[in-house]
C-alpha cells in the first residue's frame, strides 16, 4: 500500500512552500527518519515530521513522488528535537526546513545510506581507558552551587566572579549528574571557537576523550558529523560547542550549560537569527533537563528573570585560593598631552610588570594597523568603493581591506585623488599599538636581561590554522610578557601570570545610539578585568588601567567597585522607564536592496499594509530608515523597528504580518529577514 510522508526540506526562508511537502512511500517510516526526496531538479536530505497515512484512493496521490532513499542504521531525530526545531523555526520566523537542515552536519546531505553505514559506528574507546574522576574539593561557595543544582530543577544564574571556579562548578556539575545517570547526557556551550580548545582539556582530563566532542564551525566536515553521530547515538556524553551546539541530537539530554551566557555571540546573525542561550532554557523545559547559565557579567535580561523568580540566582563572589579581583585604575585623558596613547602613569606600570617578570594585556577593539588611510593634501580617504566604510590600513602585507566585504587592495603609493605621495594612518588598531608599544618599552628588560617580547592575537594573526592554540601556548608558557589584541583575548582565558590589563579607547560605547552598548562595555570591561590576578601568588598587585575621557561617568563608578548589581540596577532602572527589553520586546525586519530608496519603499508598503493585522493596535512600527552600515558590497540595507510590550502580542502580530512580507515586492528588492529579539539596533 502506497503511503503519503510529510517532509521538511531545505525551501528558502521565504519560500512559498513554507511547510512540509507530501511524498509517496511503498512502506512506513517513523517521524525522524531522514530521506533522500527529490525537490525540483535535485534531490535532497529530508526529514520525515509527521506521521503518514494511505495515499490509496486519494486523486493527488498520483502526482507525489517518490522518496528515493531512506538513510537506515540512524535512528530517527526524536520528537523533542522536532519540537526543538519547530519552536525555533515559528519563533525566529524562518521556515522549517530550514532550521532542521541547518542544524544537521553538512555532510550528511551528501551520504547515501550505504556511505552512512560505514560512518555510523560506535567510538572507539580511550586508548588510556576512561578515568575515575580526578576531582578537586570544592570551596564552599562552589560546594553551595553544586548543591543548589543538584537538589533544584529548572535554570540557574551562576552569578560568580572572574576567577571565582565557574568551570570547575560546571565540571563536577556533569560528574554529579553522571554518578546519578550513567547514561546522561550534559550540553556545555562557550560564545566562541577560541573558547574550546581548553575547555575541551579540562573535559577530556576529567571524562575521557571517548565520552566528550565538540561541535562548532571550525571544525572540519568530517570531524562534525563524527561529532554529531556520537552525540545522536549517545555515545558521547559530553557535547562542547558553541551557538551551534544546542539545536544538537542528543536523546538522553539531562544538563545544559552555558558559560559567558551574557555574549552577544549565541546570537545568530545570518539565517535563522536565534539566541542559542535563550533556546537553551527552552530545551532545558522541553527536555526536562537542567539548565547552568553562568557569568560573572550576566545579561540584564537573565538578572531580570532572577528578580522576577523564573530563575534561581547562585552567588560565588570570591575567588579560588588567594586571588584577589584586580584594583581598577582610571586614566583621565582630559589631562594628558594631545595625541598620548599610552599615558606615562600606564607605560610605568607595564614597565614595571616586565621588570618583575610578569605579563600584560592590552587590548583595543580593533584590528589591523589603522583604521583608515587618509590623503593630507586633499580629501580622500581609504573608503571602501562597496560599502559605507573605510577599508583598513594592515602594515604588514601592505593592503587596504574591507571587514564588511572583504574587499582588498595594495596600499597605493599616491593619492589617487590628488597624486600627493604623503599619505598617512589615521587612529590605531591592534597592528599599530603592537609597534608603539614595541618602541616605548625598547630599553626595558626582563629578569634575566633580555628584551620585552610583545605578541598581538586578533582576527588576523589567529587566522592560519593552529595559530591560535600556538600564541595561547606561549602565553601560558610565560614567553610573551605584554599581549596586544582584541576581546577575543578578554573572555574566559585563565592567564596565570597576567597582573596587569589595560583598556585603550573604550570611550565609544558611552554614547552609542543603541541602547545595549553600556552593558556590553561594562560586560567587556569586567571580563578584561578579570584576565588578571588570576594566580593568588601573584594576584596582590594585579590591576585593571581604563584610559577614558570620562572618569565620572557611573559606568566607570561600578566598575571601580567591580559593582555588577550596582549597575544592572542602574540600567534596568532606565529600560523599565523606556519601555526597553527585557521590560519590551523588540523586532527587526531588515531589507537588502539595489537602492535604498527601494529598500526603504518596500518597508513602508509593508508596514502601511500592516495596519489591520491581529495585534496591530498593540505594536509601534517605527519609520523605516538606514542601517549603522548603509551599503555592504553594493546592497543597501535599511530597516524597521517593530516593538510591543508583550511578547505574545509580538508574535502574533509577526505571524500575521508574514505574508504580507512576503506578498509585498518592491522592484530592487534583494531580501528581507526578521530578527526576533535583536541585539543591535
Amino acid at each position: 500500500m502506497s503511503l503519503s510522508l510529510s517532509v521538511v526540506v531545505p525551501m528558502p526562508a521565504h519560500s512559498s512552500l513554507g511547510g512540509p511537502l507530501s511524498y509517496r512511500s511503498e512502506f512506513p517510516l517513523a517521524p525522524g527518519t531522514l530521506v533522500r526526496v527529490p525537490l525540483g531538479r535535485r534531490e535532497v536530505l529530508g526529514v520525515v515530521w509527521d506521521a503518514q497515512d494511505s495515499a490509496a484512493g486519494r486523486p493527488e496521490s498520483a502526482d507525489l513522488k517518490q522518496v528515493a532513499g531512506v538513510l537506515t542504521g540512524l535512528d530517527p531525530l526524536g520528537p523533542r528535537w522536532r519540537q526543538l526545531v519547530s519552536f525555533t523555526a515559528n519563533y525566529y520566523q524562518r521556515g522549517l526546513g530550514e532550521v532542521a537542515l541547518a542544524a544537521l552536519p553538512p555532510q550528511l546531505r551528501d551520504l547515501n545510506a550505504q556511505q552512512l553505514a560505514r560512518r555510523v559506528k560506535r567510538p572507539a574507546p580511550d586508548a588510556q581507558g576512561t578515568p575515575p574522576p580526578a576531582t578537586q574539593e570544592p570551596t564552599p561557595e562552589q560546594q553551595q552551587a553544586l548543591a543548589a543544582v543538584e537538589a533544584g530543577t529548572g535554570c540557574f544564574l551562576l552569578f560568580g566572579a572572574t576567577g571565582s571556579g565557574k568551570t570547575e562548578v560546571y565540571l563536577q556539575a556533569v560528574q554529579r549528574l553522571f554518578a546519578a545517570d550513567p547514561q546522561a547526557q550534559a550540553l556545555v556551550m562557550v560564545p566562541e571557537i577560541n573558547l574550546t580548545p581548553q575547555l575541551e582539556q579540562r573535559f577530556v582530563a576529567r571524562f575521557g576523550a571517548s565520552d566528550v566532542v565538540s561541535l562548532h564551525s571550525g571544525m572540519t566536515h568530517p570531524q562534525r558529523l563524527r561529532s554529531w553521530l556520537a552525540a545522536h547515538a549517545g555515545t558521547a556524553r559530553v557535547v562542547l560547542g558553541t551557538r551551534m551546539a544546542v539545536l544538537a541530537s542528543m536523546p538522553r539530554l539531562r544538563l545544559i550549560v552555558v558559560d559567558e551566557e551574557h555574549d552577544p555571540s549565541y546570537k545568530q546573525q545570518e539565517g535563522a537569527r536565534y539566541s542559542a542561550r535563550d533556546l537553551a532554557v527552552y530545551r532545558g523545559r522541553l527536555e526536562g533537563a537542567k539548565v547552568l547559565l553562568g557569568s560573572a557579567t550576566p545579561s540584564l535580561e537573565s538578572w531580570h528573570a532572577c528578580e522576577r523568580g523564573r530563575y534561581r540566582l547562585l552567588e560565588m563572589p570570591s575567588r579560588v585560593g588567594a586571588a584577589q579581583l584586580p584594583s581598577v585604575r582610571l586614566v583621565d585623558m582630559n589631562l594628558q598631552p594631545h595625541k598620548t596613547v599610552f599615558s606615562p602613569q600606564l607605560l610605568a606600570a607595564i614597565s614595571a610588570r616586565v621588570a618583575r617578570g610578569e605579563q600584560s594585556l592590552v587590548f583595543l577593539n580593533r584590528r589591523g594597523y589603522a583604521p583608515v588611510l587618509a590623503c593630507t593634501s586633499c580629501d580622500w580617504k581609504s573608503e571602501c568603493p562597496n560599502c559605507s566604510a573605510f577599508r583598513v590600513f594592515h602594515k604588514i602585507d601592505r593592503t587596504l581591506r574591507c571587514h564588511h566585504c572583504g574587499y582588498t587592495e595594495r596600499v597605493p603609493r599616491a593619492c589617487p585623488v590628488c597624486g600627493n605621495v604623503d599619505i598617512a594612518p589615521v587612529g590605531r588598531g591592534t597592528e599599530r599599538l603592537e609597534e608603539n608599544l614595541a618602541e616605548l618599552l625598547a630599553g626595558e628588560r626582563r629578569p634575566g636581561g633580555e628584551p620585552v617580547r610583545i605578541a598581538r592575537m586578533d582576527a588576523d594573526s589567529t587566522r592560519l590554522k593552529g595559530s591560535l592554540e600556538s600564541q595561547l601556548a606561549q602565553v601560558h608558557a610565560g614567553e610573551v610578557d605584554v599581549l596586544v589584541g582584541t576581546q577575543m583575548i578578554t573572555k574566559g582565558h585563565d592567564f596565570r601570570r597576567i597582573t596587569l590589563v589595560a583598556a585603550l579607547n573604550a570611550d565609544s560605547a558611552l554614547f552609542s545610539s543603541d541602547f545595549r552598548a553600556p552593558e556590553r562595555l561594562f560586560g567587556l570591561l569586567m571580563q578584561a578585568a578579570g584576565r588578571a590576578g588570576r594566580d593568588g601568588a601573584r594576584s596582590g598587585n594585579s590591576e585593571m588601567w581604563v584610559q577614558t575621557w570620562h572618569p565620572r561617568h557611573p559606568l566607570f563608578t561600578a566598575l571601580r567597585k567591580h559593582d555588577y548589581p550596582a549597575f544592572a540596577s542602574q540600567q534596568l532602572a532606565e529600560r523599565e522607564q523606556a519601555g526597553m527589553p527585557p521590560f519590551g520586546y523588540q523586532a527587526l525586519v531588515r531589507a537588502d536592496a539595489r537602492t535604498q530608496e527601494a529598500a526603504q519603499a518596500f518597508l513602508a508598503s509593508a508596514a502601511a499594509a500592516a495596519a489591520g493585522l491581529e495585534g496591530a493596535g498593540s505594536v509601534t512600527l517605527y519609520s523605516a530608515v538606514p542601517m549603522t552600515v548603509q551599503r555592504v558590497a553594493n546592497v543597501e540595507r535599511a530597516q524597521i523597528l517593530v516593538e510591543s510590550a508583550s511578547r505574545g502580542v509580538l508574535q502574533r502580530f509577526l505571524a500575521a504580518w508574514h505574508p504580507v512580507l512576503q506578498a509585498t515586492r518592491e522592484k530592487g528588492l534583494i531580501r528581507w529577514a526578521v530578527d526576533v529579539d535583536p541585539l543591535a539596533i
